[in-house]
């Protein structure tokens, strides 16, 4: 059922992004369980107050470093990915030169083919994993194992979007470099890329093709010393005790009578 959101509306954002993956899923470009997916992320979006926050900039900073120094970058996308952010994967890819996969969980051909259809319409050049010859990242038994040779299998560098916590270790343990964009800084993604931007993929997504593009005139060299600088573990400290802070803050305006 299709409803007209008042733009006036406090979430009226929010409620837009549902609209978008609801419908998403009706066409069958994301699967149920998608659904499930972005609720959760809806969830820890309202802890960091729904916008970019200080830590997320910093992975930002650092994912464009990444990208830009990378010589096999790869943007790896899911349903709901296609469904939110199809043109920001293919100007990201152009910017940085990286190839773009379909990799799915709940891979069908059908499913496969509608989402490439999105990102061609987008703009896109070529779409890899669609009906292809695969080759298998080591200790997966998902349907995520299954990832083109000309990508994914390659790459040294891949940025994925949404909770993928197996396939992140996987993709780490052969020696790849992950930036995660993931609203959840509990997650076993987030724990275990190498990059993570604790933001809403909608929000994410054009800061860092922003971001690309202001530091693609640096030298190597600037590149590598951000890169270097950069702590995984400290950012996603940052993104908690944010969380941690503002609860505490919610607690004490609304709550303190019944506290004390």
């Amino acid at each position: 059922m299709k409803i007209e959101i008042p733009k006036d509306h406090p979430r009226y954002q929010s409620l837009i992004l549902r609209e978008i993956v609801s419908e998403a899923m009706e066409n069958g470009v994301v699967v149920p369980q998608g659904l499930i997916a972005h609720g959760r992320g809806e969830c820890f979006d309202y802890l960091i107050g729904e916008k970019t926050q200080g830590h997320a900039i910093k992975a930002i900073t650092a994912s464009a470093a990444l990208l830009i120094t990378a010589r096999n970058p790869v943007i790896s996308v899911n349903g709901n990915a296609a469904a939110l952010v199809p043109r920001e994967i293919v100007s990201l890819a152009e910017e940085t030169g990286a190839k773009i996969e379909v990799n799915l969980f709940y891979r069908s051909r059908e499913r496969e083919k509608k989402i490439a259809k999105i990102l061609y319409e987008s703009g896109a050049k070529e779409v890899l994993g669609i009906g292809e010859e695969y080759n298998e990242i080591p200790n997966l038994s998902s349907e995520r194992r299954k990832v083109s040779p000309k990508g994914i299998y390659l790459a040294d560098v891949v940025l994925l979007m949404m909770e993928d916590g197996d396939r992140t270790e996987a993709l780490v343990n052969m020696g790849k470099k992950v930036i995660a964009i993931d609203l959840n800084p509990l997650s076993r993604t987030s724990m275990s890329a190498t990059i993570t931007i604790v933001d809403n993929v909608t929000r994410a997504m054009p800061l860092l093709i922003q971001k690309v593009k202001e530091m693609k005139r640096l030298k190597r060299e600037e590149l590598e010393e951000i890169l270097r600088n950069y702590d995984n573990k400290r950012v996603l400290a940052e993104s908690i005790n944010l969380i941690d802070e503002r609860l505490k803050e919610v607690t004490k305006q609304l709550f303190k009578p019944f506290l004390t």
